[in-house]
This record gives structure tokens, C-alpha cells and sequence, in this order.
């Protein structure tokens, strides 16, 4: 069994967020990026679009009811692996002191074209 978690803080209205329920105490996203509130994308850099992503991804884990300290695993999908020192230097402002295991992959093409995709697993 799921519970669907309904947000306007990060999310596209079309694609609910669901975490297991029951026994299990984690919460799993699917890959977040630049969504801002009318459903456009934001941010032309590689900066700008990871700062807005970990926006969305903080917005709609406090809505599950955690935070970006139950965070225990991150995938982070870029565009160009060559935006990785930037992208880290945002991450790293958002998982502090100890950030959480982390999968950094580059992929061929991200849901429009942003450059930089992040899905996490956190704790409840």
C-alpha cells in the first residue's frame, strides 16, 4: 500500500509523488527537476537548475513529512558530466555536514532537455 503525496512545492501537478506505507519508513522520489510553480521550466545554468531541483526536492519531502537530513541516497542524472564540479558546489550547500551516498551519472538526454535530474531515498 502507497500513500500519494500532493504538493505545489516542487512538483508537476500531473505527476503525483508516492511513498510506501505501512511497516516501511522510507519515502522514495522520482527524478525531480526545474519545475517552478505554472508548470514552466527555470534556470538557463547548470547552477541555477540544481539549486531549483533541490528546492523541489526539499519543498516535497517536508510535505511527506521528512527533510533533507533523512536523506540516505541521492542518483544525480547530468546531462554533460562536465557540469559536475558546479552542480557539486550547489549540492554540497544543501547536504551538509554529512551528505548522503550518492550515484553521479551522465545520460544522454534529460525530460525537457533540463541538464540535471536528482532522485532521493529518505528516511520518515
Amino acid at each position: 500500500m502507497r500513500d500519494v503525496i500532493l504538493t505545489d512545492r516542487g512538483q508537476n501537478p500531473s505527476d503525483p509523488i508516492r511513498r510506501p506505507s505501512g511497516r516501511m519508513d522510507f519515502f522514495t522520489s522520482l527524478g525531480r527537476w526545474r519545475w517552478i510553480e505554472n508548470g514552466e521550466m527555470t534556470g538557463a545554468d547548470i547552477r541555477q537548475q540544481t539549486e531549483r531541483t533541490l528546492e523541489n526536492v526539499k519543498g516535497i519531502l517536508e510535505a511527506a513529512g521528512s527533510n533533507l537530513h533523512h536523506v540516505v541516497k541521492t542518483t544525480v542524472f547530468l546531462k554533460d558530466m562536465n557540469d559536475f564540479a558546479a552542480m557539486n558546489e550547489v549540492y554540497a550547500k544543501y547536504f551538509t555536514p554529512a551528505p548522503p551516498a550518492r550515484s553521479t551519472v551522465q545520460v544522454s538526454r534529460l525530460p525537457k532537455d533540463a541538464l540535471v535530474e536528482i532522485e532521493v531515498i529518505a528516511g520518515l
